[in-house]
């Protein structure tokens, strides 16, 4: 039973066992609030990998397309002759 006040008792043994519900429910939020940031946290992450993955392909390609373009410019006759004079062949 609760302090004899003014206020009927059954009033203030609610607000007591509601306040006792507060107080109890305290750790399973604070705990589902971690999972939550740690669940973001690491979608965040996945997606920088994935980002990230993309963007060097993206340079990988370029790369490589240079360099093809820089093999199908070269005189490949001419490279050859000169070749040819230089070892004496």
């Amino acid at each position: 039973m609760a302090f004899p006040t003014s206020v009927n008792n059954m009033i203030t043994d609610s607000v007591t066992q509601s306040n006792t519900k507060v107080l109890g429910d305290a750790p399973a939020v604070a705990l589902g609030n971690l999972y939550q940031a740690s669940a973001q946290a690491l979608s965040n992450s996945a997606h920088n990998a994935t980002t990230s993955q993309q963007q060097t392909n993206v340079t990988a390609q370029a790369a490589t397309t240079m360099g093809v373009a820089i093999l199908y410019s070269l005189d490949t006759a001419s490279a050859g002759i000169a070749t040819t004079k230089v070892l004496g062949a």
